[in-house]
């Protein structure tokens, strides 16, 4: 068992549970419901507050204010929470908000996720493991982000907006609509792109997998049915594809937006390089 250590500068309120080998740095604020788990390191200046937990192995870095109110009218006040996954890097003015009592009551991040400075996540979102925010990415509130998800730097993603699994969202891009999992949205207000190749590369996903769900896309954005009257078509076409079926499942999930697409006058682009992974 190794021993915390708190800079002299600190204040850590009564009642906050602090775990084994945590490093709080000077110029910290820790509040009286806050849980910070083993090996966690807090390197100066950084605010935590509410009924907030942080996992082991986490690294924050300094103006990082966790755990604030939710920035929402219909707050009455009541006790919500925000959980942050394990060994998470949350660098500078990274802000992070608690659930609203009037909804899910919990704002929840997964492990080893990465926020990058001055990136914000709002109320009562759920962010999935291993996913990247760049710098200055901004996501409204009810937000729901899958699995190994890419953000690029200064994106904004509207309140209740869902992205699906191994999505890549460009830099700027202004993201109203829900993204599907390894889809590819650019632009602002953005539109699907093509597909997240690189991410799939890169998590492992076997070539024929790849080529399934390339071939899923055009099927399902071809414009001669709906999107969800096609996903039956989709289903149908590829029954033994696990990546195609968390497409689909995506897809017939309830939401309260609509699809991000590719524009009117163009179909999804796929590059060669794209066609010979």
């Amino acid at each position: 068992m190794f021993a915390t250590r708190i800079h002299p500068t600190s204040i850590v309120e009564q009642g906050a549970l602090i775990g084994n080998n945590v490093n709080i740095g000077p110029f910290c604020h820790i509040g009286s419901e806050v849980v910070i788990g083993d090996d966690v390191e807090l390197l100066s200046h950084v605010v935590i507050m509410g009924p907030t937990t942080v996992g082991s192995g986490s690294k924050i870095y300094p103006n990082a204010v966790l755990g604030g109110d939710p920035q929402n009218t219909k707050h009455k006040g009541g006790r919500t929470t925000l959980l942050i996954g394990k060994n998470c890097v949350i660098r500078e003015g990274v802000t992070m908000h608690r659930g609203t009592d009037g909804s899910r009551g919990m704002t929840t991040v997964g492990d080893n996720c990465m926020f990058l400075a001055y990136a914000h996540v709002a109320h009562d979102c759920v962010i999935g493991d291993n996913v990247t925010f760049s710098n200055n990415v901004m996501i409204g509130g009810h937000v729901s982000i899958g699995n190994n998800v890419i953000i690029g730097g200064g994106a904004g993603i509207h309140q209740f907006v869902r992205v699906g699994h191994h999505a890549f969202i460009g830099g700027l891009a202004a993201l109203a609509s829900d993204l599907v999992p390894y889809g590819m949205a650019i632009g602002n207000h953005a539109y699907l792109g093509g597909l997240n190749i690189i991410g799939m590369k890169r998590s492992g996903m076997a070539r024929p997998e790849i080529h399934n769900l390339r071939h899923a896309v055009r099927m399902l954005f071809d414009r001669t049915k709906s999107i969800k009257s096609r996903a039956d078509d989709v289903r149908a076409a590829y029954p033994q594809s696990a990546a195609v079926a968390d497409l689909i499942d995506f897809i017939t999930t309830d939401t309260k937006r609509a699809y991000c697409t590719p524009p009117l006058d163009s179909a999804i682009e796929i590059s060669d390089s794209d066609e010979n992974s």
